[in-house]
């Protein structure tokens, strides 16, 4: 059987039953780690027009991670303009606007003018490693565990797990954003003055659009920040008393399809609607239409995102799969459970500001060039080991390196690197979460990636399908954005719409591989805890 299946492309309804196709076009932006990105959608989900800008991420200390707030706007205002103009159409004529986001990225603003304290805070800083590890060491933190922990023995009570098995991480807002109220005092005198604004990124860009007059986020990127209840569906009190964070400063939570106001006309000449807010990783899981309980998503971008649908339940696990909601609609809410390596996108890029190669499509023949790495093994840990390892302290690192090393075999190792950890984390997933796998689907820049794709789909021993758009947090935000004004009836005729370009099937055992990611995995343990302090 041939490893690689195309798909046929389906023919595209041209009209739908319930009458002609609704006139106008729909724009799907995604606000990423590396890239802004804009597409012009028609109703069959055609890009008629797309604009791309790259995100410049500063880093003013060791392991602090930021974005110019003022550069990321004028990316912002531009790819719009710039993805209308090529689609040869008029901004009057774009019926709504969805938003995706790089989620837990935030920023602190002053309530009367609007202007910024600090610069973006990136979900990859590492300035609050010290109160993460703290926090979690500490004897609050083990009272709270332990006694839910008694609470949920005789209760049962799901919200009581949930607490009992919580710990902080680097990536959530949460101690980031304490560390901001502890450090910065213009932000300490604002929150005393009740005239301080909290945002993620997507909750900002709501701000600037409409100048000030709307604040809000929604359920997805809420629930990625750590400091949101999942379980009664609101900020938690909890959380935020115990950080000293004044629950003021948050934003109103609301659904994701929704009517958040429409962009001040000043900007654009026309006023547009915003009718969805969401988190990157959630648009893109609604983008590949994994609506059901099962439904698996793949995404390779600057990191790794497996997520899995587990429908309106709630999952708690021990060893990194966190719940988040992936969209509320009305009265429906999808939750998710994931997990996530920082340094995919990133390793490629560093690899290639090194001038192992020009271009990151050459690397698929590279590595498709030699039998193996020759021994050779990458650990992937620019910001650290997420997932099943939790060490913010480890290090990147080549090993294995000889006198016959070239690039070519460094070239295989990174990729052969970024499979092994979808392998960690699928086998992860397949152990805490116990959902069938229905189908499993890649998105992201990296899955364009051949080799990469093919060794995934033999390490975990399943088929994944490839779109033939790979931008689905875009097409996600087109498509939430799309059923609040009706633009797009229902679900359904979103996955009529959908396009699979290939499937990937296993073609080797993935017993194959246990010699070299042996290898992979005694390197990745001999990079662990390499920085003791930052």
């Amino acid at each position: 059987m041939s490893a690689v299946r195309a798909v046929p492309e389906k023919r595209r309804p041209e009209q739908s039953a319930a009458g002609p196709t609704p006139a106008g076009f729909v724009l799907g932006l995604d606000v990423g780690s590396s890239v802004i990105r804009c597409h012009v959608y028609d109703h069959a989900t055609l890009i008629r027009g797309s604009s791309a800008q790259k995100v410049e991420s500063l880093y003013p200390q060791a392991g602090w991670v930021e974005i110019d707030p003022d550069a990321l706007w004028l990316q912002f205002v531009t790819v719009i303009k710039e993805s209308v103009r090529v689609a040869g159409i008029e901004m009057n004529q774009i019926v709504g606007l969805g938003i995706s986001t790089q989620r837990a990225t935030f920023i602190t603003w002053n309530k009367k003018t609007g202007n910024h304290f600090h610069n973006f805070i990136s979900w990859q800083d590492l300035r609050a490693v010290e109160l993460v590890k703290s926090w979690n060491n500490s004897l609050i933190m083990k009272l709270l565990q332990n006694s839910c922990r008694v609470l949920h023995f005789f209760t049962r009570n799901k919200r009581f797990l949930a607490v009992s098995l919580f710990n902080f991480t680097n990536q959530h807002v949460s101690l980031r954003l304490a560390w901001i109220l502890q450090n910065l005092v213009e932000v300490q005198k604002a929150v005393a003055e009740d005239n301080c604004c909290f945002g993620t990124l997507d909750t900002w860009l709501l701000h600037k659009l409409t100048k000030g007059s709307e604040f809000a986020t929604d359920f997805s990127n809420a629930s990625a920040t750590g400091l949101f209840d999942p379980y009664k569906m609101h900020w938690s009190g909890l959380l935020a008393s115990l950080l000293s964070i004044p629950l003021s400063i948050l934003p109103p939570v609301k659904d994701t399809s929704h009517n958040f106001g429409s962009v001040d006309e000043e900007i654009f000449g026309v006023p547009i609607p915003i009718v969805a807010m969401v988190a990157d990783q959630q648009s893109a899981m609604f983008g590949e239409c994994c609506f059901h309980a099962g439904d698996v998503k793949l995404t390779m971008g600057t990191g790794t995102f497996l997520d899995i649908n587990t429908g309106n339940n709630l999952q708690h696990t021990i060893g990194g799969f966190y719940p988040l909601i992936g969209w509320k609609i009305g009265q429906e809410v999808v939750c998710l459970a994931e997990s996530n390596a920082g340094d995919t996108g990133t390793i490629i890029k560093w690899a290639q500001e090194l001038d192992l190669f020009t271009d990151a499509a050459e690397t698929e023949k590279m590595a498709k060039s030699l039998e193996d790495s020759e021994g050779v093994c990458f650990v992937p840990s620019f910001s650290g080991l997420q997932a099943p390892l939790n060490d913010p302290c480890a290090c990147a690192s080549f090993m294995g390196l000889k006198p016959s090393t070239n690039k070519y075999h460094l070239v295989r190792a990174i990729l052969e690197s970024i499979a092994f950890r979808n392998k960690q984390l699928y086998e992860l997933m397949q152990k805490e979460i116990h959902i069938p796998v229905t189908k499993v689907r890649a998105d992201g820049g990296v899955c364009k990636n051949n080799f990469v794709m093919q060794m995934t789909s033999d390490l975990i021993n399943a088929n994944i399908e490839r779109p033939v758009n790979i931008d689905m947090s875009c097409l996600g935000a087109a498509s939430l954005a799309g059923l609040a004004i009706g633009f797009w009836t229902d679900k359904e005729e979103l996955k009529k719409l959908r396009q699979s370009e290939v499937v990937f099937e296993p073609q080797k055992k993935w017993q194959e591989y246990e010699m070299s990611m042996e290898n992979w995995v005694k390197a990745v343990k001999r990079s662990m805890n390499w920085y003791n302090k930052m």
